[in-house]
């Protein structure tokens, strides 16, 4: 009978270059100032790092600027030194009137940024200023022009790593709330941007969605409600995410980023640094940043030790997702080295988990269907006597949508010292949601090696991750 128990597990937010890799949690935030005494949370806002994390551009009012709100950048001459105090972009770029969210491209040739200085198309507009080599000044502002701009506001642009999709978000007509998330794309560096494109009411609700980001990879979507609120949040404002699963596969449903992070006052501007490791996001008169740490704890016992370095073995050389936490923490496609040095950097340490809840099936749901959410559990009961030689294997399944966990564990029907010999028991298996879709997992009990003999009997169930 299909029911739902407690279980102990991580919140999954999967990333990767084709399918979604490795989970993570958020570590404890600390302030920002702590960390960078030149930042003043309460004149600097919203903040963009250059990808090779040697330059921090921020928008600010803070004195000696040329209006309420000018672009700065801080820089620093490498990842171990201290950042110099800001410097003004100039009168090139900044005007009288106000200049904030900044985004630079990948290749540090590019900052976009919004204005409602004079001939514009509304009441904020999206601006980018180019440079010709990262020593060279920033040149005069151009505004992106009606594709992209609109008499509304237009505002918090983001440019994806490979310069080919710019998000902005915008109140113009026409969207699912007060402020939505759109995409403007264009073909190669070289070309115009496209007409801005609404995400579509899979990603924006009927509240308001603001501010996005994107992770390194492109495969997650950050994001903040704000004012009229999306439902289950945590308080004010929340941070949320979605994903896709490649860069031409569509967003999934966002989740809420959760309680580390997110608190009853308004979280505002997530931002991931360009090597994945840090999450930036502001509060009202504060700046933060939170870790971003790897989940290795692979068969959630608790702790991490040789039975997760036995799991990632097993998986060497694969392009096993669940394994797949180096370098830390998005992954690279295959289980190797880098992944072995993040796992060795947290033996014996106790795992961080997220209470979440697991769905157990048995054989009294054969032929039936399963909903999970992603990051979910579902945990398949099937009668089984290995001193017969059957066992029960995965004979159809689709890992890009659900994962399987480690090894099937038996469980003797009765317990004693020694186990009774040939008692029967059963097999547990244990598989993740790990991205929206719906798929057939079918299960077959039969001898392994008897090659091409049915199984005496099948175990099938649809599943529909959300």
């Amino acid at each position: 009978m299909k029911k739902t128990i407690s279980l102990i597990l991580v919140l999954a937010l999967g990333l990767a270059t084709e399918v979604a890799n490795a989970d993570f949690n958020f570590g404890e935030p600390v302030n920002l100032k702590s960390v960078i005494p030149v930042i003043d949370p309460g004149l600097d806002y919203s903040i963009c790092f250059s990808f090779d994390g040697l330059e921090m551009y921020i928008g600010s009012d803070r004195p000696g600027g040329h209006g309420w709100g000018d672009l700065w950048v801080l820089r620093r001459d490498s990842a171990d030194t201290d950042w110099a105090p800001p410097e003004n972009l100039g009168p090139a770029v900044n005007s009288p009137d106000d200049e904030l969210s900044p985004c630079i491209s990948a290749d540090g040739l590019e900052l976009y940024f919004i204005s409602n200085r004079p001939g514009g198309y509304g009441g904020m507009d999206i601006y980018m200023t180019t440079r010709a080599t990262r020593n060279d000044p920033w040149r005069q502002p151009v505004n992106l022009g009606p594709k992209v701009s609109s008499p509304d506001f237009d505002t918090c642009p983001w440019i994806s790593s490979n310069g080919l999709e710019l998000y902005v978000q915008s109140n113009r007509p026409g969207g699912y709330g007060g402020f939505d998330i759109y995409v403007s794309r264009r073909a190669t560096t070289n070309d115009a941007w496209g007409d801005v494109v609404n995400l579509g009411p899979v990603v924006n609700s009927a509240y308001n969605d603001a501010a996005p980001s994107l992770s390194p990879d492109e495969l997650l979507l950050f994001f903040q409600d704000f004012g009229t609120l999306r439902p289950g949040g945590y308080g004010g404002g929340d941070m949320w995410m979605a994903r896709r699963a490649n860069l031409s596969a569509p967003w999934e449903p966002p989740v809420n980023l959760g309680p580390v992070v997110n608190s009853a006052t308004q979280e505002q501007s997530p931002k991931v640094s360009p090597d994945g490791s840090t999450l930036y996001f502001g509060t009202s008169g504060a700046k933060w940043q939170a870790p971003i740490i790897p989940v290795v704890d692979f068969n959630i016992d608790g702790i991490v030790d040789a039975k997760d370095m036995c799991i990632m073995v097993d998986h060497w050389g694969e392009s096993y997702s669940f394994c797949d936490i180096g370098p830390m923490p998005w992954g690279d496609g295959i289980v190797d080295i880098q992944d072995l040095i993040v796992l060795a950097e947290h033996l014996s340490e106790e795992s961080q988990p997220v209470e979440l809840e697991e769905v157990n099936v048995d054989e009294g749901d054969d032929s039936s269907q399963v909903e999970l959410e992603q990051g979910q559990i579902l945990v398949v009961t099937l009668e089984s006597n290995p001193t017969t030689g059957y066992r029960w294997e995965v004979v159809e399944t689709q890992e890009s949508i659900l994962e399987q966990m480690g090894e099937a564990e038996f469980k003797p029907s009765q317990t004693g010292e020694p186990p009774l010999v040939g008692a029967g028991g059963w097999e547990i298996f244990r598989f993740k949601g790990i991205s929206a879709g719906q798929m057939t997992l079918k299960l077959g009990y039969h001898r392994p090696w008897e090659e091409g003999v049915e199984p005496i009997k099948t175990f099938s169930i649809q599943v529909v991750v959300n």
